[in-house]
């Protein structure tokens, strides 16, 4: 999967270090579906709880929070992935704006998210992590991005960014600014990661019905892929983009 890195385990370990649950399905979910066919041991190391997203119409929250619902959902998801071990590293969901609720991600400071993310990375022991972009802009996915890049790198653990590669995001927002004449501006924002910036990238075009089962889990969510169209889904879902660091 990851063919200039030297392996250290039988079999090899992945670590995937994401913000909430989903990000490791909607995000990195056809790569841990990879890594589970090729033999590996996976991992999610997961922030928080993501009890500040909006729930989808329909979920019920009368006998729970929805930081439980979510929770639950992704140790579903991980099972469809056929992820090992997921770690939970007890931060609330920062929100998309306003000031960060106290013990949120970004709230922390950055020393105090890093080494949460190095002791559960250190547990993980893995032979390549990875963790998103955050090309998105998410605050929280930028935050976590940073701490798991500066640990790999402490650790001396091949660290990947997968990616939400350009080329495709302006596929995206030609479809968006379509559908919705007032997202035209979305044409001339520079989205994603550059396309040459991508050093590996992993066919999973066979995985593509276990990746829809593994996203179908987070019930709660609205995946970022439902609205679109059925080749620009496929383009998305059936390639992995990644950029190594460090």
């Amino acid at each position: 999967m990851f063919p200039e890195v030297t392996l250290r385990h039988d079999p090899p370990r992945l670590a995937v270090v994401v913000a909430h649950p989903d990000d490791e399905t909607f995000g990195c979910g056809s790569l841990l579906l990879a890594a589970a066919a090729a033999g590996w041991r996976s991992a999610v190391v997961c922030a928080s709880r993501g009890e500040a997203g909006e729930a989808d119409p329909g979920t019920d929250l009368s006998s729970c929070s929805l930081g439980d619902v979510r929770e639950a959902e992704l140790r579903e998801a991980a099972g469809r992935l056929g992820v090992a071990d997921v770690v939970l590293l007890g931060y609330a969901d920062s929100g998309m704006e306003g000031a960060p609720p106290a013990g949120s991600v970004v709230g922390a400071n950055d020393a105090e998210l890093a080494e949460s993310v190095r002791r559960a990375v250190t547990t993980v022991e893995p032979d390549v992590l990875v963790t998103l972009d955050g090309s998105d802009g998410h605050r929280d996915h930028l935050a976590v991005r940073d701490a798991a890049v500066q640990v790999a790198r402490e650790l001396a653990i091949p660290a990947f960014l997968q990616c939400l590669v350009r080329s495709l995001m302006d596929r995206w927002a030609e479809h968006m600014s379509e559908i919705e004449p007032a997202l035209v501006y979305l044409r001339a924002a520079e989205l994603g990661t550059p396309d040459d910036r991508i050093t590996l990238t992993i066919d999973t075009a066979d995985l593509y019905d276990a990746r829809l089962r593994a996203m179908a889990a987070h019930a709660s969510q609205t995946s970022p892929y439902a609205a679109l169209p059925e080749d620009l889904r496929r383009a998305f879902l059936t390639r992995e983009h990644l950029q190594r660091v460090g």
